[in-house]
């Protein structure tokens, strides 16, 4: 599992990540050679169509679990520049933990393209796109985002 550094910052309250926001979504996730991994338990609440996760959240997860790619394995810190994703099929909320997977597909200069799958509980894909971000030195990354360095994770 990877230490959430941010777990005890006073008013952490990511809707992604963190474990005290009790309206977010409390990702947890864990490294698998070049990838990040989450298996997360969706919650009725986030529905769409009815048992239908909603897509806003299904993009949100990838999202959020693309960051933590670029936080762990880019060693650094950044922000959404853009969000291309393909909803291919729906995603239960009430069938049992979802798989989420990022992996880095290419960098060019300050922008990092990454992919992620969205996997339903049956191991069907549900949803799948690229994430790009606009990374920052390390440098800045600290000073501007609070990135705590990729020791603490």
């Amino acid at each position: 599992m990877i230490h959430n550094p941010y777990r005890h910052v006073e008013g952490y309250n990511c809707f992604g990540c963190s474990p005290n926001n009790e309206n977010g979504l409390q990702m947890q996730f864990y490294e698998d050679g070049e990838e990040i991994i989450c298996d997360w338990e969706p919650r009725g609440f986030l529905q769409g169509y009815f048992n239908v996760l909603h897509g806003g959240i299904q993009a949100t997860l990838m999202d959020e679990i693309a960051a933590w790619l670029v936080q762990v394995k880019m060693k650094t810190a950044g922000v959404t520049s853009r969000i291309d994703v393909r909803l291919k099929r729906p995603v239960p909320v009430n069938e049992g933990p979802l798989h989420l997977v990022a992996r880095l597909v290419e960098k060019r200069r300050n922008l990092a393209d990454i992919w992620v799958e969205l996997h339903n509980p049956d191991g069907t894909l549900g949803a799948e796109g690229t994430i790009t971000y606009y990374t920052f030195p390390e440098g800045v990354a600290r000073e501007k985002l609070s990135y705590p360095g990729y020791e603490l994770f």
